[in-house]
């Protein structure tokens, strides 16, 4: 055997690249180009992922690739319990098993998405995903509160986590009492939905619960603030249970020309769909204070994260469209900084009177708030307001750390914002790009 024949080639000043090109012969050369081609047109054209994101004008580093994405399970007793999405679909949930010292532990995530408080609106949202379950997605990414990696969610990243789907249009507390059978065919199934999928939580688990947190966004968020003192009486004594509403407050206030525009809507939705019966009794009978009665009557701890500058609350609250024919608040309702003075000042009245609201649970034992002065709506189920590099901060700390610092009652979590455009990390929301 010659000596060397062994030996690596011998690369001239070409380099080795260009050495190996030239012993392909043509047909090996076309193959390595069509190759190349393909190669290129993975890593560079086509529409993976990125690895970064513009997140409120700064790069934050994210991989979508790493977000998880659970599967969607149907409520494996609805068709039995009559309980139905509006269209008579069936409800359900995503669930990612917990690990390590969170096994025992169990985050509830309630999926927010509005209200329907006539016929028409029902019958409209039973083709979509928020009224039918045959128009979701059959798996889900889980972010922010429900991320399972620590860097993002350091506190409740190994705890079992829940999202519920959204499907009744009524915060889960309709009942059937009021549908109407007059070919509409519409189902009011929202407090039986919630019973139902309460029923299955703890038959897989969550009666063993060590701790226990009920969260929830928008709608979601209104849906806790209901179901608070229910989930607690589901769970052992021993069980460590709170609440934490998103965006889930909303301020029983007249809008801008003095009408009760958001009373007049849940007075519709609560007589459409049957609410009253899943509605604490007492706070009912009060009229003169309803946004702080139904608070006040909630006794299990509770943590609100509220952006004082709420988008949909602008929108739909104060400055409803119908009470701006001449549209001259449209700008300001889509991005807050083409508000002019007039109309800043006018939102910096409606900050004060949701501040003065919830003045009196400021010292209430074991309640925590987090009300920063951004143009935001939910700020828990995303990576990049609940805790990143880039995250609305109050006194340094994000939403994450503050409703953990309150959880394990770590220090004291009531952070209030000083009003807009104070606080240079905010993610302020542009309505108008889309």
């Amino acid at each position: 055997m010659p000596a060397n024949q062994h030996r690596l080639p011998r690369f001239t000043s070409d380099g080795p690249w260009r050495w190996w090109w030239r012993q392909l012969s043509q047909r090996e050369l076309t193959i390595a180009t069509a190759a190349a081609a393909i190669v290129f047109f993975l890593l560079v054209l086509s529409p993976f992922p990125k690895t970064s994101r513009t997140f409120g004008g700064t790069n934050v580093i994210t991989s979508e690739a790493d977000s998880e994405w659970v599967p969607f399970t149907p409520l494996s007793k609805a068709q039995q319990n009559s309980a139905f999405c509006l269209d008579g679909s069936l409800p359900g949930y995503h669930l990612k098993r917990g690990f390590g010292s969170g096994s025992d532990s169990w985050l509830i995530h309630v999926e927010g998405g509005g209200w329907c408080s006539n016929i028409t609106s029902c019958s409209d949202r039973k083709k979509t995903k928020l009224g039918s379950s045959t128009y979701m997605d059959k798996q889900d990414q889980f972010l922010g509160i429900l991320s399972h990696h620590p860097v993002q969610n350091p506190d409740f990243f190994n705890w079992n986590k829940v999202k519920v789907r959204y499907c009744d249009g009524s915060s889960f507390s309709s009942r059937p009492d009021t549908e109407f059978h007059n070919g509409t065919e519409l189902f009011f199934r929202g407090q039986l939905i919630w019973d139902t999928l309460m029923d299955e939580l703890l038959t897989i688990g969550m009666s063993k619960a060590r701790q226990a947190l009920l969260t929830g966004c928008s709608a979601g968020g209104l849906a806790i603030l209901i179901h608070c003192d229910d989930f607690r009486d589901l769970l052992p004594k021993d069980t460590d249970v709170k609440c934490l509403a998103d965006a889930g407050f909303f301020p029983n206030e007249k809008d801008i020309v003095g009408n009760h525009s958001i009373e007049s809507f849940y007075h519709d939705v609560v007589h459409l769909q049957g609410i009253a019966k899943s509605l604490n009794h007492d706070c009912v009978a009060r009229s003169d204070e309803p946004s702080k009665e139904f608070i006040g009557n909630i006794k299990t701890p509770v943590f609100l994260v509220q952006p004082a500058y709420d988008f949909w609350q602008i929108e739909n609250i104060y400055v409803p469209k119908s009470s701006d024919p001449q549209g001259s608040w449209r700008k300001c309702r889509l991005n807050i900084f083409n508000c002019n003075s007039n109309q800043l000042e006018v939102l910096h009245g409606y900050r004060n009177s949701l501040l003065r609201t919830l003045d009196g649970f400021q010292n209430k034992p074991k309640w925590g708030m987090f009300i920063n002065s951004c143009f935001i709506h939910c700020q828990t189920w995303a990576a990049g307001t609940w805790h990143s590099p880039t995250s609305p901060r109050i006194n340094n700390k994000t939403v994450a750390e503050t409703v953990g610092d309150w959880y394990f009652e770590r220090e004291s979590a009531i952070r209030v914002d000083c009003p807009f455009p104070c606080n240079p990390t905010c993610y302020n929301k542009d309505l108008s790009a889309g």
